[in-house]
């Protein structure tokens, strides 16, 4: 790599070497410029730009001799660009100065070479354009090798995050059952509910952290499993004899940003349909739908229960519940509809679009 970095370097000394057009006109520098292991050639530029010299590095990886490129326009160079556009490497020097590009040079003799180009007018001592330099820097060696480095930092921080994943969700659940155990020696002398409701948010965050230990990356994770997962949780933690769940869910992948507020709205939600909607009441539905249209994705959480006490309204403004749909709001752009009637149950509705949840958005 240290090689690269010099010979990119020695291109730049080289286009500012002082009247250079006085030199290029010098045999003795021509013998230089063959010595230079840097693929350096030069045109003339009169009514017709065409080559009129070229070292031995540039023959290399060209694969055209010398005599071959003796006035020749550059469209004569073989290749394309890296940079996935349709531009060849002679039109590009011809119409670019400085560093031009990335391009893979096809020689017929050997390998393709990928080479970082270089382009430069230079002029006689009345400031008139008299020739153009351009220098090849061989850069594949050198990408290969930061390519192999990459993977293998790669690998090793996905082996590091998935270990730090497991560890936090074992911790987590830890956490999660100690709440809990605390709340229910806690009755009867304290309020337990927001033991139980810090448990359940805890809960909901270890299950995102096991679904991202699960996957070789954690970019992104299925809204649709999660959601059944933290609702199995909540029927565990709050078990009611004649609720019946209504569960429908379709595989719809999204940022883990969009994820986890979800995941605590969701299991806020069914917490609240399970402890308070059939008070009085011998059972009921809690349905608990997320469906993707293939535009985008619906997070239905309804129950057929007793509705929101007159004056209540969800999310309540400067509880936690607020922040976190809020925080849907922020990162996935996600709608919110609420409805409800004294007893006709409650139903939220999230919508999402895919362009907004698919991709990670920054946090607020």
């Amino acid at each position: 790599m240290t090689d690269e970095l010099e010979n990119a370097e020695g291109v730049e000394a080289l286009l500012a070497t002082p009247k250079l057009a006085d030199a290029l006109e010098s045999k003795p520098f021509r013998r230089f410029l063959d010595q230079v292991p840097i693929a350096i050639a030069v045109s003339e530029l009169k009514d017709e730009e065409n080559i009129v010299y070229s070292n031995p590095e540039f023959e290399k990886i060209t694969g055209l001799a010398s005599a071959e490129l003796a006035g020749r326009p550059w469209t004569v160079l073989p290749g394309k660009s890296e940079s996935g556009k349709e531009v060849e490497p002679g039109a590009a020097i011809v119409g670019s100065r400085d560093f031009v590009g990335t391009f893979r040079i096809e020689n017929p003799a050997q390998e393709a070479a990928v080479v970082d180009v270089y382009s430069n007018v230079i002029e006689d001592d009345d400031g008139t354009p008299a020739y153009r330099l351009a220098a090849l820097v061989n850069v594949g060696e050198r990408d290969q090798a930061q390519r192999e480095e990459l993977e293998q930092r790669i690998r090793e921080k996905d082996m590091l995050l998935m270990e730090i994943q497991h560890r936090v969700k074992n911790n987590l659940q830890m956490i999660a059952a100690v709440i809990r155990l605390e709340a229910r020696n806690a009755q009867g002398r304290l309020d337990t509910d927001p033991f139980d409701r810090l448990a359940g948010r805890i809960e909901a965050v270890q299950l995102l952290y096991k679904s991202m230990s699960e996957h070789e990356r954690g970019e992104e994770i299925d809204l649709g499993v999660y959601l059944s997962e933290i609702a199995s949780s909540v029927l565990r933690a709050h078990a009611v004899e004649g609720i019946r769940l209504d569960l429908k869910v379709d595989s719809y992948p999204v940022s883990v940003n969009v994820a986890m507020p979800t995941g605590l709205v969701v299991n806020e939600l069914l917490t609240n349909s399970l402890k308070y909607a059939f008070v009085g009441r011998d059972g009921g539905t809690i349905t608990l739908h997320s469906l993707s249209d293939g535009e985008g994705c619906r997070v239905v959480i309804a129950d057929d229960g007793v509705g929101l006490p007159d004056g209540v309204e969800w999310p309540q403004r400067g509880k936690l519940s607020s922040m976190i749909a809020q925080s849907l709001r922020v990162n996935a752009k996600a709608h919110f509809e609420v409805e409800s009637s004294p007893g006709g149950g409650t139903r939220v509705t999230i919508i999402f679009t895919r362009s907004a949840s698919a991709n990670e958005q920054p946090a607020p």
